[in-house]
Parts: structure tokens; sequence; C-alpha cells
């Protein structure tokens, strides 16, 4: 059995490291580039990210990593590191305080550890595979909500919608809309998965994302009893277009509403 502590342990100082840095940079002018019409990395995601790299490689010199603005770092493929610096750029960039550091490990290409922090309010959420999700040391569990009625659920649009015509995306957001109690839109998918995982949202879903938008905070809702597929309810990739995460209760309703066959 692998020993998952060391490696948790290093996570958890380099997002605190990175943490640190955001923190100093959040309120201030920055610099602010696109990589796209409405996708912005800013020098905070830079110096976050370098922050982030730097502290892990202290420790595990051979490892890899998938960074979002790096992009692939050689190493050991066996061991890599998926990083996101800033997930919720744009919030940051409008000093809106909604945003996080994730870093996840995987061991080859099984996700086993993840963490999420969002250094403005201190919650730091985590996850070692097959022994749960915690906020801070205390241990998390999806929400108890049986119907879809009943529940609040959350979502994000694609940098794509700008290029690419949002029919199918304004269809899929009214029905779940009309028949929940509501529908949020933070910006930021790390956070929006493990507010699942505490039970804060009852549902998630979101198409386009990265592999460094959701490895951890993936991780940290199926620790906590989340079931996390595509929308077809086929399991789901960080490489994959769709992402559903729900407390279980909902999910075949959720499915029903997403499914992009039913919707044609």
């Amino acid at each position: 059995m692998m020993d998952l502590e060391p490696i948790k342990r290093t996570g958890v100082l380099a997002a605190y490291r990175a943490g640190r840095i955001l923190n100093e940079h959040f309120g201030n002018s920055i610099r602010v580039t696109k990589k796209g019409a409405i996708d912005l990395v800013t020098e905070a995601d830079l110096a976050s990210e370098k922050v982030i790299v730097d502290t892990i490689k202290e420790v595990f010199p051979d490892h890899a990593f998938l960074a979002e603005e790096s992009g692939g770092i050689q190493g050991n493929s066996l061991h890599r590191w998926i990083i996101d610096p800033l997930d919720g750029t744009t919030n940051f960039a409008h000093h809106l305080p909604i945003f996080a550091v994730s870093i996840a490990y995987a061991h080859a290409d099984k996700m086993m550890m993840g963490i999420v922090f969002n250094p403005i309010n201190g919650e730091l959420f985590s996850a070692l595979r097959s022994e749960g999700a915690r906020l801070n040391d205390h241990p998390i569990r999806v929400s108890n909500t049986r119907q879809l009625s009943d529940s609040l659920l959350v979502t994000g649009f694609p940098y794509t919608v700008r290029s690419t015509p949002p029919t199918l995306l304004i269809e899929q957001f009214t029905r779940c809309l009309t028949s929940s109690q509501g529908v949020r839109r933070l910006g930021s998918a790390a956070l929006d998965l493990c507010y699942v995982g505490c039970g804060r949202f009852d549902g998630f879903w979101e198409e386009n994302l990265k592999p460094w938008d959701t490895a951890a905070g993936m991780l940290i809702a199926m620790e906590a009893g989340a079931k996390v597929t595509d929308y077809g309810d086929r399991p789901y990739d960080i490489y994959g277009k769709q992402i559903l995460a729900t407390n279980a209760y909902i999910h075949r309703e959720m499915v029903d509403l997403l499914n992009t066959e039913v919707l044609k």
C-alpha cells in the first residue's frame, strides 16, 4: 500500500505557499493578459504556479507535472502532479474573492490525492483515495437531498461561449433551473466540486474543462460520497469534455436533464 502522507504534506505546504502569494496580490493592481477572448492569466497565476512546482520538486525532484500555465513538465510520468495555481482567475482579476489553488497527485494515471485551498477564507479541502475527504481536517459528506426539486445546483460556462452558439448550453441551463430550487455560477470549478462534497451544493455540471480544473476537486467530491460521471452517466475522465457531480440521490434526474440525445 502506497504511503500518501508525504504526498499530502507536500501538497498542503505548496497550497499554503501559493495561497500566500495570491493573498498578497489580491485587490492590488496586477498585470492581466489574455489567452483567449475571456480566458485570462495574471502575474499571480504565474508566481503561484512557480512556488507550487518548486515546493514539490524540493521533495520529489523526479516527479512530472501537468500545470495550467506551463503545460507538461518532464519527469517520471508514473508520478504526476496536476496543478491549477489560480482557479477562478477572472474572479481574481475583478477583485471577487472566489478562487482557489488546486493540486492533485496521480499515480499511474489514477488520482490518489487532491487539495483545493481558498486562501481568502482559509478553507482547505483535501482527500486521499479510499480515506475520505476533509475540510480543515474535519470529515465532509455530500448532502442528503433526495429530490432535484429540493436541490441547489451550480454550473459554469465554457470559454468557447463567444465562438460557439450556446443553444444547447442554454437549454440545459433552463431545464436545470426550472427543475431545482436554484442554480448558481461561482466561477471556480474546483470550489464547485468541493462544495458538492461538503453539501453546500447538491449537484454541479460543466463542459470543456481542463484536467487541472477538476482533478483535485473530483477526488474530493467522490471521497465525500459524490457520484461523478459525464452527462451520459459514464465514468468521468479528467480529459473528457463533460462533468456531472451530484450527491448521488439526484444523479439520474440530472442525467435526464443534461443528456444531449433527449434534448435534440
